[in-house]
């Protein structure tokens, strides 16, 4: 195939076109993943599973062995294990029976099935990921292009580094991440302490939160869903370092699977945050349709580019998500 394919509109038969044009790397009989993100428990954001059941029914024509599916999350909610994942996905309509294939947990039901592989960049002298990626013959990385509180943007490098690391390997990315309370915004609602995986959020009678950054994982869930935004992230260290390991991890994964993946962003309901958080975030740009290639970070520049810089840089500011590009090229992630 060529290095970029796009097609405009936000239908599943625009994305049916875009696909009818790819020469994949599949062989019948093969079984080929589709990575997703099928949205967290309350997200309305999320993309529909008609889109997926276009990829499913295109490999199926194809005589490859489709399946769908995503990995297990740091923070508390509906994805936090593979049993609720699993219902969540249910609740989004991503069922077998509507998508026509199986639906799965790549690092198992409860995280652990996961694989050690070589990393070698700057970070990782070796990254975790899901064991899903040893499992399947090939992959479909089908990416919501949209806004993330982190990275500034989210596609093809998050869904695969994010998407399909260990639970160990997001908390290493996340490490560096911890929240910091505005005490005049705060109304000591108790959300933050809630929604804390690890218990690091306390509200003291009569007092204002206090975190404790020993148990405090850097997931960020705290920071994304305080209804006054009274908490921002402070980093440890510089906040491109988040950048770099995004794209380490990355990286490292695609060397196991790039030879046999095929990319796809969706850049339609294109909104400030990532499908992770709960709620209906607002739109940021217009859809500009779907955008397909052979890797993640020509495939998430050229969604950049059709997009615009502008509703990233105004939406998520002195988020130096250039970081991402810049450091692919300096590590050899390139096409």
């Amino acid at each position: 195939m060529v290095d970029i394919l796009h097609i405009p509109g936000n239908s599943a038969e625009s994305l049916r076109g875009l696909l009818r044009d790819l020469s994949p790397p599949f062989t019948v009989g093969e079984s080929v993943g589709i990575k997703i993100h099928w949205g967290e428990r309350g997200n309305e954001s999320f993309l529909h599973p008609r889109y997926a059941r276009e990829i499913v029914r295109w490999l199926t024509e194809r005589g490859v062995r489709p399946f769908v599916f995503d990995t297990t999350v740091l923070y508390s909610g509906g994805r936090h294990n593979g049993e609720e994942s699993l219902k969540t996905a249910a609740e989004h309509g991503f069922t077998e029976a509507y998508l026509g294939c199986p639906i799965r947990i790549g690092d198992g039901m409860d995280g652990r099935d996961v694989v050690e592989i070589p990393g070698g960049g700057r970070h990782f002298p070796s990254v975790q990921a899901a064991a899903m990626i040893r499992k399947a013959d090939a992959f479909v990385i089908f990416s919501h292009f949209k806004g993330h509180m982190e990275s500034s943007f989210g596609g093809a490098i998050k869904n695969i580094s994010m998407g399909m690391a260990s639970r160990a390997q997001k908390q290493r990315m996340h490490a560096d991440a911890h929240p910091v309370l505005s005490r005049k915004r705060c109304t000591r609602c108790g959300l933050c302490v809630e929604v804390c995986p690890t218990g690091a959020a306390a509200l003291p009678p009569d007092a204002d939160p206090v975190y404790d950054l020993n148990a405090c994982i850097g997931c960020a869930q705290c920071i994304a869903l305080c209804p006054q935004s009274a908490l921002k992230i402070f980093w440890d260290t510089d906040i491109t370092v988040f950048q770099e390991k995004l794209v380490e991890t990355a990286a490292a994964i695609w060397r196991v699977i790039g030879p046999k993946t095929v990319i796809v962003n969706a850049l339609i309901r294109i909104v400030t945050e990532c499908d992770c958080l709960p709620g209906n975030h607002p739109v940021i740009a217009e859809d500009a349709g779907f955008i397909a290639g052979r890797h993640p970070v020509s495939v998430d520049e050229a969604s950049i580019r059709r997009i615009g810089a502008e509703p990233f840089d105004r939406a998520h500011a002195h988020i130096p998500w250039r970081r991402q590009f810049a450091y692919a090229r300096e590590i050899g992630f390139t096409p």
